[in-house]
This record gives structure tokens, C-alpha cells and sequence, in this order.
């Protein structure tokens, strides 16, 4: 299926490692010229190669989106480069400990840094007459589970889509959000658990996945991509979940 992407500009926040870098490649195989943030600049230009690859533009910008600053800078660099912003697909946070300072970590890197980065690129997708956002939540924002601070931002994260979806629906920006459960790619969280320590993430595996097998990156971008895209025109305000059936709730 064409998911008519081509010629659209996308940026991805955490977009050079993991689900972010899968989800910057799916983007560029559709045809979509593609922005990518994050931190580390070896890694952004080595995805930055990737995503060329593919036929398209990539502007690797080297920014922390826990910084108003710099999320400012990345929308304004990536207006400049490909003069429209289409796409936005708000991918950093990450986990943090259940203390005074992993809460404030946890809070600037997933919630506010989506808040940020939605409010940023509003006026421009406002202008163009339509967009579509996406936020990468977690399972753990939909149901208990997970580190204390990561499933209360992950679940402020679903609860901004929504309402920013309502909000912007006349303006013809659709915002969801999507709902990984345990996903493996290398240099993950659960590839590290899965190589220290392989009987155990098997057990894991078998008592909480229904389908019996860690998911991929590559899985989860594709239905981000399909929900960037105008094929997915009517939807919006959804929170979708990506778990092989690891999530047990009926909402």
C-alpha cells in the first residue's frame, strides 16, 4: 500500500538509535525527507547515512529536548532545511529512579519534551492546513507497570495526545500516541537483560507475552508511520497499543 508520505518532511525525536532510528528509516522508505534529534553526534550522523540511503534528505541535529532552547532550535533548523514540517513523531524519554531527581528527569524527558515539541511545530503544521503527531508511550502508561516515574509520564503522555487532538482536530493536525510493550533491538534495555541473563528474559517471555516473543523496533515503526500517514486520515485522539498481547486490560 502507497502510504502517499512521499515529498512530506518528518522529525523524530531520539532518532538515531533503537525504535526512533527504526521509525526515521520507515519514514525515509515511504519518502519522506526526515529530521532526527538527539544528543549524541556519531550515532545521528551515522542514521543521518541511512536514512540518505534511501533516496531522501536527512538533517541530523544535535540537541537535548529536555532544553526549550534546543527544541526551538530543532524546529527552526528543520523548517529551514525542508521548509515545511508534516510530520512530528515525539520518540525521547526513557526510565528514571523513583526519587526527587529521577522524577524531574523523568517528567523534562518524556512529557514536557513532547509538550515542547507539539506546541512548536502547531503553528507551522497550523499553516500548512494539516500534520500528524505521534507519541511513543509505553503499555506501562495504559495499565500498572514498569518504573513509577516511566509509567506516570508515559500515561501523562496518551492523556496529552488525546486532548491535543481534540484540541487541534479543526486545524487538521491529528495527534495519537502508540503503546509499545517489550521491545528488543540491540543495545536496548531488554537486549541487555536478554543477553545477560537468556533463560530468565525466556521465562519472561513465555509467562507474559501471548505471543512468545520479544517485539522489534521495525514493528513499531510501521504503525507509526501508518499513523503519519493520510491513510490514516480519520483517525486521531487513539492510543494504540504495540505488545504481541502483553497487556491484559480491556480499555
Amino acid at each position: 500500500m502507497d502510504l502517499q508520505l512521499r515529498g512530506n518532511a518528518a522529525v523524530v525525536t531520539g532518532g538515531s538509535r533503537g525504535i526512533g532510528r527504526a521509525i526515521a528509516l520507515a519514514l525515509a522508505d515511504e519518502g519522506c525527507d526526515v529530521a532526527i534529534a538527539a544528543r549524541g553526534e556519531e550515532a545521528l550522523r551515522a542514521a543521518a547515512s541511512e536514512i540518505e540511503a534511501r533516496g531522501v534528505r536527512a538533517l541530523p541535529i544535535t540537541a537535548d529536548v529536555t532544553l526549550a532552547a534546543d527544541v526551538e532550535r530543532m524546529v527552526q533548523e528543520a523548517v529551514a532545511a525542508f521548509g515545511r514540517i508534516d510530520v512530528l513523531v515525539n520518540n525521547a524519554g526513557g526510565s528514571f529512579p523513583d526519587d526527587d531527581d529521577g522524577w524531574a528527569h523523568a517528567y523534562r524527558a518524556n512529557i514536557e519534551a513532547a509538550v515542547r515539541a507539539t506546541r512548536a511545530v502547531t503553528p507551522i503544521m497550523r499553516g500548512q492546513g494539516g500534520g500528524a503527531i505521534v507519541h511513543i508511550a509505553s503499555i506501562w502508561g495504559r495499565e500498572a507497570g514498569g518504573g513509577l516515574p516511566y509509567n506516570a509520564m508515559k500515561a501523562a503522555m496518551i492523556s496529552h495526545a488525546k486532548n491535543a487532538a481534540l484540541t487541534l482536530a479543526r486545524d487538521g493536525i491529528r495527534v495519537n500516541s502508540v503503546a509499545p510493550g517489550s521491545i528488543r533491538h540491540p543495545g536496548g534495555s531488554w537486549d541487555r537483560r536478554a543477553l545477560a541473563d537468556p533463560e530468565g528474559m525466556q521465562r519472561f517471555v513465555e509467562e507474559n507475552i501471548a505471543m512468545g516473543r520479544f517485539g522489534t523496533a521495525e514493528e513499531v515503526a510501521n504503525v507509526v508511520v501508518f499513523l503519519c500517514s493520510p491513510r490514516a486520515s480519520w483517525v486521531t485522539g487513539a492510543c494504540i497499543n504495540i505488545d504481541g498481547g502483553q497487556t491484559r486490560s480491556n480499555i
